[in-house]
């Protein structure tokens, strides 16, 4: 007598799910250095002369909005799933 058991998956989406967790994080962090950069280079560009010139005689300023976010949320957010009732 052979008994046949449902092949679990759950696992492996949980293994899924946490990778797209941390993929996630990694995309948010990139963006926010690509946005800090952005903000620098754009700095840089409106201070340089003759650059600033024309900058000041238009109305460009320095930007100083850099994306800042807490220590706290650089980390990965933790994810808890409770136990299925059975």
């Amino acid at each position: 007598m052979v008994e046949n058991y449902p092949q679990l998956k759950s696992n492996e989406n949980f293994l899924r799910l946490q990778d797209e967790l941390a993929g996630t994080e990694n995309r948010i962090a990139v963006e926010r250095r690509r946005y800090n950069e952005a903000v620098q280079d754009y700095n840089t560009y409106v201070g340089l002369f003759p650059n600033n010139i024309f900058a000041t005689w238009s109305g460009f300023q320095r930007n100083n909005n850099y994306f800042k976010a807490p220590e706290a949320a650089r980390q990965a957010p933790h994810v808890e799933f409770p136990a299925a009732k059975r």
